[in-house]
């Protein structure tokens, strides 16, 4: 007994849609309607609504594919492709965030670096000014000392200087009378 099946939906078998009325009993494929889902290649139903496609093979064998099983795994790459999009586009926002922060951390680093870097350099040359005016202090300072010491070396010689000149007149003094001075070198006497 054949069974006929209308309306325009589509079925596969081995790779050849066929459309249109069909029956099933008689060698001829057929499609059975099992739900208000529609159906085109590659196309589905509504959730948990399906028909199943019931073909003879060239082999007399009947073959039954339940399209929910292609639908669902459509719909479950579908997920994943989505997942996946989601996934990428918020580790590029992770990454744009991250480099957005160590870029404003290079720029702050650098800033304060600049900074710092100037008032390295500003005290350097506040401390090369100092050592410049205390350069000249201590070389005006060791020309003082210097000054000083020509001073007392005068004195010392001008002191030697009256000193041999006093035992030189007290020598012509005991060579005209004639008297030996009492003390020689400080320990001999006569």
């Amino acid at each position: 007994m054949d069974r006929v099946f209308e309306g325009g939906r589509g079925w596969f078998c081995g790779g050849l849609r066929k459309e249109g009325r069909a029956t099933v009993g008689g060698g001829v494929a057929g499609v059975a309607d099992a739900g208000e889902g529609t159906h085109g290649a590659g196309g589905g139903g509504g959730r948990g609504r399906g028909w199943a496609e019931v073909g003879v093979d060239g082999l007399g064998r009947v073959m039954i594919l339940f399209f929910n099983i292609a639908l669902a795994h459509v719909e479950q790459e579908k997920r994943l492709s989505f997942i996946k999009a989601w996934e990428e586009s918020e580790e590029t926002k992770s990454i744009n965030k991250a480099q957005k922060k160590l870029s404003a951390l290079d720029a702050w680093e650098n800033s304060k670096k600049a900074a710092l870097e100037a008032k390295l350099k500003e005290i350097e040359e506040v401390l090369e000014k100092k050592k410049a005016e205390y350069a000249e202090k201590i070389n005006n300072m060791v020309a003082q000392i210097h000054k000083q010491a020509e001073e007392k070396r005068a004195m010392v010689q001008a002191k030697k200087g009256e000193d041999i000149l006093a035992v030189q007149e007290k020598a012509a003094k005991y060579r005209a009378t004639g008297y030996a001075p009492k003390k020689i070198l400080g320990c001999i006497s006569f």
